[in-house]
């Protein structure tokens, strides 16, 4: 066998990734998972693998998308909000796989590529450098439709999700080469609020009878929520951009996340994992070690995983850039402030070498949790872990771990988003 190719004896196994995103991942376990049935989701869990400390590379549909279609952290891509994604042309893992010998398909919502979304994504994630706010979102609101035989709520997934089904049943099963077919959908994701005006966000639960009752309404707990005085700016900022400031009762809160849980329901997701060689320059680690025992497994590559996790967010609703580094029980997080450093990932100072690594600490603010006792992630310790929390972020910023982080000038970035 040649590289690139299969013969009839290869056991290449066929892949099905389904993505689905804004599901809370702690309805995989208890006790979240006493709140609503997620049968399929629990049936991968009992015959899969669960992570439990698992984070998206960037908290946002369009840079979370071009991280996993790329492999790569979003700072690399600069893949940095709702509307700056990868380049149509860019060489995804399934481009990688198609060269491999796999017969690929996509179905339905892809959304990792520039352009896309709304005109006030263009332009917000430049205005949250000013000094007052703007309230891009509709408020959220709970929405029933239909009864209790109403069952195709997002009647988009439904459709490409009999697509796909029916293309696995009728095609694949007559290729002669393994297949990887992806299915992207919208679910449970708010649904777009157009009452809102011009700029309308998506803040509209809806579900119908059908699903809700699968609710257990007496499970569902209210989340803790401080002060707005005592809120962290950037929290702020996002809580009022997000239209959360205003007055919301127990039973409106209880009834959105009601709602919420029940859109979880009708989503449906599939996972399996191709055993290909591993790209060298990608972000990410495989998972398969940890996921197959160990006389199962054919190791692809020998990069040892690291102890930690990073994330980042640079979107519109909020007005600072955000980095979290997860190592073990703590949760670091670090904001620009907006002012003495840019909010685009520190390129106030202009690009830094790719073998360099950074060295910014002033402008900075930091927070750092203890989730093994806070795991509603309310309080901030650094004040009482002083070593923990210069250790970590000696890691972010000075770490083997960002070696390779490169910034873009801030004025190249004003220019794409601004004059394109």
């Amino acid at each position: 066998m040649t590289q690139g190719s299969f013969s009839a004896t290869d056991s290449f196994p066929s892949v099905v990734p389904s993505g689905y995103f804004g599901s809370d991942g702690r309805l995989t376990f208890p006790t979240e998972n006493e709140t609503v049935a997620l049968p399929f989701i629990n049936l991968m869990r009992r015959q899969g693998s669960l992570f439990l400390n698992a984070y998206t590379n960037s908290p946002i549909c369009c840079p979370s998308r071009a991280a996993m279609w790329s492999g790569l952290f979003t700072h690399l891509t600069e893949s940095w909000n709702n509307f700056k994604g990868l380049d149509p042309n860019y060489t995804t893992w399934m481009d990688l796989m198609e060269k491999k010998g796999y017969y690929t398909k996509k179905y339905g919502k892809l959304d990792y590529t520039s352009g896309h979304h709304s005109l006030s994504n263009r332009v917000e994630a430049w205005t949250r450098n000013v000094d007052f706010l703007l309230q891009q979102e509709g408020r959220p609101v709970a929405k029933l439709i239909g009864n209790k035989t109403y069952i195709r709520v997002m009647q988009k997934d439904w459709k490409v999700t009999e697509e796909a089904a029916n293309w696995i049943k009728n095609k694949a099963t007559k290729l002669s080469q393994p297949f990887a077919l992806y299915l992207g959908l919208n679910l449970p994701h708010p649904y777009p609020s157009p009452s809102s005006g011009e700029n309308y966000g998506a803040s509209t639960f809806l579900t119908s009878p059908y699903w809700l009752q699968k609710v257990i309404f007496d499970a569902i707990k209210i989340p803790k929520w401080p002060p707005f005085s005592e809120m962290h700016p950037v929290d702020y900022y996002s809580t009022f951009t997000k239209n959360c400031s205003g007055q919301f009762t127990q039973e409106e809160i209880r009834n959105i996340r009601a709602h919420y849980y029940a859109m979880c329901a009708e989503t449906d997701a599939m996972l399996e994992i191709a055993s290909i060689p591993i790209p060298k320059n990608i972000s990410g680690y495989s998972l398969m070690p940890l996921i197959l025992e160990k006389g199962d497994y054919k190791a692809l590559s020998r990069r040892r995983r690291p102890p930690w996790i990073l994330s980042e967010f640079h979107g519109c609703n909020v007005n600072s850039s955000t980095y979290m580094l997860r190592i073990d029980k703590w949760k670091y997080i670090a904001y620009s402030d907006s002012h003495s450093v840019s909010p685009q990932l520190f390129a106030g100072s202009g690009v830094q070498s790719r073998s360099a690594p950074l060295k910014v600490e002033k402008g900075l603010m930091t927070a750092i949790l203890d989730l093994s006792n806070d795991p509603d992630e309310l309080t901030d310790v650094a004040a009482k872990f002083p070593a923990i929390t210069q250790s970590l972020n000696k890691k972010l910023y000075h770490g083997k771990a960002f070696e390779h982080m490169a910034c873009r000038q801030a004025s190249t970035l004003e220019s794409y988003f601004i004059l394109k």
